[in-house]
């Protein structure tokens, strides 16, 4: 089991998994700024972050939100993959450049200082923005950042990146995996407006094995459709997820079978760890879905179950009221037009069977051993700074078809994801 007991024991343990590999260097730096979209604001803070290959690379892919309000970088970041090569990546935090008058431009003459400094050009760079949509970058004070958060590049440790790309989140997030002679280290930050169509957050992985373009893009897609693609916090995909993966290629090659399962290991801890970081969480949820018709109904049955309000309130409170999960079933397929025989679906929560041969099968004793397993798996809602335990509430439903088992990994709907996203911008 994967839990801590402190801040201080956690971040020893990222410590650990952060060493970057080899090839790449990192850097953050706090801007302090006065945003235009107040008067008499009080001011705030961005961090601005880089990721840097000492040489550029020509190995690189990403993924992006298909939500059709892109922000800037994600317009940016689709031109840039036709790239010949591409040398890293600059983060900010706080505002996620999205459809305003000048952002496009704006995050390009960023680039080009960067590059400028850097020795490199401006459109050897990937950009990402994360945090409140619809507010201007402040570009002077980011362009007077630039040439110490340059200075400040160091080869050793990926963390100072993990935390500074946080908005809500309540402890960073790193992992990292083994892949022959070299490794992958991952970072994201993501805790709410979280539904995918791609990663639904930020995430910045880097290898020092060499992976083909080509290749390495099928792997990041392959993986990202497994792992990322498969959380559900609330319901709302935002306008600026992004997942980049680079490499440097200073390691050699690797088994290809190896280096896909070290990339899918590495995605499935970071959505893992976006879950149990959910804004305001009190229980992470597990649904799985056996023997759907195909892939996309057992996806979108698990996600009606892991969305349903009324299905979150209810493990938020403890309360084993599974008739709504059986409702949420029968909703998505009838609302859909499939099929289905609710004799042969059978619905289990942990492990207990609580639908079958068309009934629910409840007494008081298993209520109560319900409510017992709920509560084992809850977390404290007050944005404790590390992850409290790795326990999930897991629903089992299997319904007629032949198709093999998926999961969606999401979270219940508390008081404090409320007030948290009630004074978002306060």
């Amino acid at each position: 089991m994967e839990s801590y007991a402190s801040e201080s024991e956690y971040l020893h343990a990222l410590a650990d998994r952060a060493a970057l590999p080899e090839g790449f260097q990192c850097a953050v730096r706090e801007v302090t700024f006065l945003p235009r979209e107040r008067t008499g604001a009080q001011p705030l803070k961005m961090n601005l972050s880089l990721l840097l290959l000492d040489h550029e690379s020509r190995d690189f892919g990403a993924v992006f939100t298909r939500n059709l309000f892109p922000g800037a970088p994600v317009l940016i970041g689709r031109a840039r993959l036709e790239r010949p090569a591409i040398r890293g990546v600059l983060v900010n935090n706080k505002i996620s450049n999205v459809c305003t008058p000048r952002g496009v431009d704006d995050a390009l003459g960023l680039l080009d200082r960067l590059g400028g400094l850097t020795g490199a050009r401006g459109d050897d760079f990937l950009c990402a923005s994360t945090g409140i949509i619809g507010w201007e970058l402040p570009v002077r004070e980011m362009q007077e950042s630039l040439p110490s958060l340059v200075k400040g590049l160091s080869a050793s440790s990926i963390l100072p990146m993990a935390r500074a790309i946080m908005t809500t989140d309540a402890f960073p997030k790193v992992r990292a995996a083994a892949a022959d002679k070299g490794k992958i280290v991952g970072i994201a930050k993501g805790a709410g407006m979280i539904e995918p169509n791609m990663a639904t957050l930020l995430c910045f992985l880097c290898t020092d094995v060499a992976v083909p373009r080509e290749r390495l893009r099928e792997d990041l897609a392959w993986c990202v459709h497994r792992t990322l693609n498969r959380l559900s916090i609330d319901g709302d995909q935002s306008t600026s997820d992004t997942a980049i993966l680079l490499s440097s290629g200073l390691k050699g090659p690797a088994d290809p079978k190896e280096f896909r399962a070290a990339l899918l290991d590495v995605l499935a801890g970071l959505a893992f760890d976006i879950v149990r970081n959910a804004e305001g969480i009190g229980h992470a949820i597990r649904v799985r879905v056996d023997r759907a018709q195909d892939e996309a109904t057992g996806l979108g049955v698990a996600r009606a179950v892991v969305n349903s309000p009324l299905v979150k309130t209810a493990v938020f409170g403890n309360d084993p009221n599974v008739g709504r999960i059986v409702s949420a079933i029968g909703d998505y397929m009838g609302n859909t037009g499939g099929k289905l025989d609710t004799g042969r679906t059978v619905v289990r929560m942990g492990g207990e069977e609580i639908f079958s041969n068309g009934c629910f099968r409840l007494d008081a004793d298993k209520e109560r051993r319900l409510c017992e397993y709920l509560r084992g798996r809850a977390f404290d809602t007050k944005r404790i700074p590390w992850p409290q335990h790795d326990r999930t509430v897991d629903i089992e439903i299997t319904l007629d078809g032949v198709s093999p088992g998926v999961e969606i990994l999401g979270s219940d709907l508390s008081y404090d994801y409320v007030r948290e996203n009630a004074d978002y911008r306060s």
